[in-house]
């Protein structure tokens, strides 16, 4: 009988370094062919009501599942269904809110573990919503951040941001005036936000900076511009196919040429070995992060097992099973 899980039990059962190497070791076996993934796809319905839905499968694991969600009336939910390769058994019902804003940052923090330079230590971050949190998060689990400069445009939430974020890492987070004060002198940027416009300039970029870009994953929408593109030596994302679809960033520097796609590798293929996050210390790095199903199976498997070591839950009747 399948398990549901809610939010808060997520809550209680998800901590970000076992996202990390969930995430980490699903990006593995998919560049060792033992994974796949469907790209997102939207059904899109009047008055800007979305559904969206996606899918993957891991071999090794022994999962496969999808992440459907609707958005309307400004109100996104979100739900991650497990089942088992061996059985086609559906396991989980997962309520996955807070599981993908942390797969989604775990992400940014694998990116720059094998991208940004191991000596990074200057952090700047564009966005103070759910994504910006996660984000950050993740990012100091992997390096040692000695100073964090966060913009938004709403000043207020801005204040409310660097409080919160101060208080659970343990260190300064400081509100920067400007999108180009928080960028400049940054060993890794972060780009959070919903923006349909560049907010970052590749004349602000330093020499050896990362950028993990995740807040824009449709071909209409982008948060860096045309010069920070080019001025990248590396570019990543998660999935060269939902690229394609999806990154506004690469889509609209890219234009009709088409031949720059080339450029463009799979962070896992970093991860497994296969290519270099970076060849110096002088090189811009990109990883535009879309967010792919194989990181809500990893995590949701991650979480679902702990659960049920723990007793947490609730199982449902299905086929006339009497439920627990």
């Amino acid at each position: 009988m399948p398990l549901i899980l809610t939010e808060q039990d997520v809550r209680a059962l998800l901590e970000m370094p076992a996202a990390i190497s969930a995430v980490e070791e699903s990006l593995v076996r998919q560049a060792a062919g033992e994974g796949w993934i469907h790209p997102r796809r939207r059904l899109a319905l009047p008055d800007r009501v979305l559904l969206n839905y996606m899918f993957a499968a891991d071999q090794r694991g022994g999962w496969m599942g999808a992440k459907l969600y609707s958005v309307a009336r400004g109100v996104a939910r979100f739900l991650v269904l497990l089942y088992r390769v061996d059985t086609g058994e559906l396991a989980a019902l997962i309520e996955a809110d807070y599981l993908g804003q942390v797969r989604t940052g775990a992400a940014s923090g694998v990116a720059t573990k094998y991208m940004a330079r191991p000596e990074a230590r200057v952090l700047g971050i564009i966005g103070t919503g759910t994504q910006a949190r996660t984000q950050l998060a993740a990012v100091s689990e992997v390096r040692q951040l000695e100073s964090i400069r966060a913009f938004g445009r709403d000043r207020a939430r801005l204040e409310s941001y660097c409080r919160e974020m101060s208080e659970r890492l343990r260190r300064p987070v400081t509100p920067a005036s400007s999108a180009e004060e928080a960028v400049r002198g940054a060993d890794i940027l972060i780009t959070a936000t919903n923006s349909t416009k560049p907010l970052v300039s590749g004349e602000w970029l330093e020499p050896g900076v990362h950028i993990n870009a995740i807040g824009a994953n449709f071909a209409q929408k982008r948060e860096l511009d045309s010069d920070a593109v080019e001025r990248a030596a590396i570019i990543a994302v998660d999935s060269i196919q939902q690229a394609n679809i999806e990154s506004g960033d690469l889509i609209q520097a890219f234009g009709d040429d088409h031949s720059r796609w080339q450029q463009v590798r799979e962070l896992g293929e970093i991860v497994a070995g296969k290519r270099p996050g970076r060849k110096n210390a002088e090189q811009i790095t990109i990883f535009k992060s879309n967010g792919i199903a194989s990181w809500d199976l990893a995590v949701g498997a991650y979480v679902f097992e702990r659960a049920v070591k723990e007793g947490r839950g609730r199982t449902i009747s299905l086929n006339d099973e009497k439920a627990l």
